[in-house]
């Protein structure tokens, strides 16, 4: 049965659409804040989330599971001790894309992704 993905592809190997994600996932959870083409901000935006209602959790399944999907353990160390605590209250919504215009060599549409305070 072919079973299809639902969100934009980005035009990659879906190997490769998986490591661009975590590795974005891993940087605005360090920074809080980065920036990306409006594309990947969109995808990195549910991405995110998903992993941050799984680590509301707190449980060692939780802390198991966003250690498969991020790679750095000070994103994860950050996750827990941090952005848990500051979402326990929160229904969703963690993350907020705001649009910065155009890169000035290929016309991309840039976007900041923050996450929210």
């Amino acid at each position: 049965m072919i079973k299809t993905y639902n969100g934009s592809k980005l035009g990659i190997t879906s190997s490769h659409r998986k490591a661009l994600l975590r590795n974005l996932a891993a940087a605005l959870f360090l920074h809080e804040k980065i920036t990306t083409t409006l594309s990947k901000a969109k995808e990195l935006v549910s991405y995110s989330e998903k992993l941050v209602t799984k680590a509301k959790k707190a449980d060692l399944s939780a802390v198991r599971a966003i250690n498969g999907e991020i790679n750095s353990k000070d994103a994860v160390k950050k996750i827990f001790d941090v952005l848990v605590p500051r979402y326990r209250e929160r229904n969703g919504g963690y993350t907020q894309i705001l649009k910065a215009g155009t890169r000035r060599g290929d016309n991309a549409d840039i976007a900041i992704v923050k996450l929210v305070i």
